[in-house]
C-alpha cells in the first residue's frame, strides 16, 4: 500500500465508537492512529565474552541491496574469530557507516537498514548527519489530512542480528608455497561455489585480504583472473626494523587477558611423567586418526574427573565454582595471535570422537571460524610446546579458570629402576600453574600423580 502511495507512510484511519456514535447528536471524532516506519541501526555485535570491538572484514552487500530475513550483511572480525552478521529483518542496506577496515565499539551502529526503498534517502541523510539515530524528525502532515491531524512517528530502532560462523570446510583453506590465504569466510563459501580457485590471488581487502567481490571478479571473467592481481611468487618481506605496529584485534584481546591474569595469585608445580606406554598405544592407533592431543586431553579430563577443584574456577573473588563439565581447552597458535579451542565433556567422548572433533576445531580455528562456544567454555587449558622439542616451561593462567598445564617433549632420559639397575625411558615434564584462592599445592600433587598413573598405564584411554 505504501509503495502504491509513493510514501512510506500511511494515512491514518477514523474508527467510530459504536457506543458514542449511538447517542443521537453525538458527532464522533476520529481517532488518532500512529504509523511507524523504521530506520533500524545494523550495530557491531558482541562476538565473545571479551570483545570490545570489532573490525569490518568486508560488507557482504552494498548500499541499496535489499536483504532478507536470515542474510548475511557483513563480515565481522572479532578478538578470536570472523563470523558472518545476519539481520533478522527484510530491508535494504540504506547507509554503511563503518568501511571495511574500520573499527567500531560493541553496541554501536555500522549501518542503517530501511524497511522501504522510500527511506534509503532519509537513511543515508541521517548517516551522513553524524547525528546518527537517536532522533528522527517528526513528519509533516500531508495536506489532505489538516482538518484531522495523523501523528506520524518516524522511530528509529535497534535491529537485532544474528551471528553464525559459516560452515568450515574439511579441507584447510587454501594455501600456496605453505602460507595460508587469507580470505573472508563469505569469500571462500563464494568460491566454493563458483569454483574459484583462491590460490594466486591478491585481494583489494585490508592487508591484502580477499574479500567476496574479488572473487566475484574473477568468475565473472569466465575463470581468467585478468580482473584481479595474480600474486608473484617472491620472498616474504622482512619485518621492518624501528617500526610501529599495532596490535590486530585479536593481539589486543590476549593482551588485556594476559594483564588482567596478573591480578590473580598463582603458583606452580611441577611433575616427570613416563610416557613410554602412551607413545606405543599412539604408534598403535594413530592409523586410526587419533591424534596426541587428544590422548593427552583424555587422560587429563579423566584425572580431573577424580579432582573436581582442580577443575573449579574463581570469577568474583569470593565464590568459586565446581564447573559441570569438563571442558579442556588446548592453545593454538594461528596467524597473528593464539586461541584456545575447546574439547567438551571430553572425560565422556571416546578417543576416536575426540580426534575428529579436535581436528575440526583446528581447522575452524586457522579458518578463524570458531564459534564463541567452542573457544570459551574451556574449564581446564592445555598448552603443548613439546612438537618444538621444548623441554619444560610455565604457562600463564588464562582469567576465569582454575588451572593450566604446561606440557613439555617426551625424551629418552637415562633413569634408575626399583632393582637398582640403570635404564632408558622416555619421559615429559609437565607444570602447572594454578589459581591458589582455590586450589592449593597438595590439590596439584594428588591430582599429577593420578595423571601419571593414567598416562603410564593408559588403557582406560580407549574406552
Amino acid at each position: 500500500m505504501s509503495r502504491l502511495l509513493q510514501t512510506p507512510f500511511l494515512p491514518s484511519v477514523s474508527l467510530p465508537t459504536k457506543t458514542r456514535s449511538s447517542v443521537p447528536g453525538f458527532r464522533v471524532k476520529p481517532r488518532i492512529i500512529p504509523i511507524q516506519a523504521k530506520i533500524r541501526e545494523i550495530f557491531m555485535p558482541a562476538l565473545s565474552s571479551t570483545m570490545t570491538e570489532g573490525k569490518i572484514v568486508s560488507w557482504v552487500k552494498s548500499e541499496g541491496d535489499k536483504l532478507n530475513k536470515g542474510e548475511s550483511v557483513v563480515v565481522v572480525e572479532s578478538d578470536k574469530a570472523d563470523m558472518d552478521v545476519e539481520t533478522f529483518y527484510d530491508g535494504y542496506l540504506a547507509a554503511i557507516m563503518v568501511e571495511e577496515g574500520g573499527v567500531a565499539p560493541v553496541g554501536s551502529a555500522i549501518a542503517l537498514l530501511a524497511e522501504t526503498e522510500d527511506e534509503i534517502a532519509d537513511a543515508k541523510a541521517k548517516a551522513s548527519g553524524g547525528g546518527g539515530v537517536s532522533q528522527a524528525p517528526t513528519s509533516s502532515p500531508p495536506t489532505a489530512a489538516i482538518e484531522a491531524p495523523v501523528a506520524v512517528e518516524k522511530k528509529i530502532a535497534a535491529a537485532p542480528v544474528s551471528v553464525k560462523a559459516v560452515a568450515a570446510s574439511a579441507v584447510h583453506p587454501a594455501s600456496e608455497g605453505g602460507k595460508r590465504i587469507v580470505a573472508s569466510p563469505y569469500a571462500k563459501k563464494l568460491a566454493k561455489e563458483l569454483k574459484v580457485e583462491l590460490a594466486g590471488l591478491v585481494g583489494s581487502g585490508p592487508m591484502g585480504r580477499i574479500v567476496a567481490k574479488d572473487v566475484e571478479a574473477v568468475a565473472a571473467g569466465g575463470g581468467v583472473q585478468a580482473a584481479v592481481a595474480v600474486k608473484e611468487v617472491v620472498a616474504a618481506p622482512g619485518v621492518e626494523l624501528g617500526s610501529v605496529v599495532p596490535f590486530t584485534t585479536m593481539q589486543g584481546a590476549v593482551s588485556r587477558n594476559m594483564v588482567e591474569s596478573l591480578t590473580v595469585p598463582t603458583f606452580r608445580v611441577g611433575y616427570t611423567i613416563t610416557t613410554d606406554a602412551l607413545d606405543a598405544l599412539y604408534k598403535k592407533i594413530k592409523s586410526k586418526g587419533v591424534t596426541m592431543t587428544a590422548l593427552l586431553a583424555k587422560a587429563t579430563a579423566l584425572a580431573l574427573a577424580k579432582h573436581p577443584v582442580v577443575n573449579s574456577s574463581c570469577r568474583d573473588g569470593n565464590s568459586f565454582v565446581y564447573n559441570s563439565s569438563i571442558n579442556v581447552a588446548v592453545a593454538v597458535a594461528i596467524d597473528g595471535g593464539l586461541i584456545t579451542p575447546v574439547l567438551q565433556n571430553a572425560d565422556k567422548v571416546d578417543i576416536y570422537s575426540l580426534s575428529r572433533k579436535w581436528k575440526e576445531l583446528v581447522d575452524k580455528a586457522r579458518a578463524k571460524q570458531l564459534q564463541p562456544q567452542e573457544y570459551n567454555t574451556g574449564t581446564f587449558t592445555l598448552s603443548n610446546l613439546g612438537m618444538f622439542g621444548v623441554d619444560r616451561f610455565d604457562a600463564i593462567l588464562p582469567p576465569g579458570t582454575g588451572a593450566i598445564m604446561a606440557v613439555g617433549a617426551s625424551q629418552p632420559s637415562v633413569v634408575a629402576t626399583k632393582d637398582g639397575r640403570i635404564g632408558m625411558k622416555n619421559q615429559m615434564q609437565v607444570n602447572v600453574t594454578a589459581d591458589h584462592r582455590v586450589i592449593y599445592g597438595s590439590d596439584l600433587a594428588q591430582f599429577l600423580q593420578t595423571l601419571a598413573s593414567i598416562i603410564e598405564d593408559p588403557k582406560d584411554l580407549t574406552f
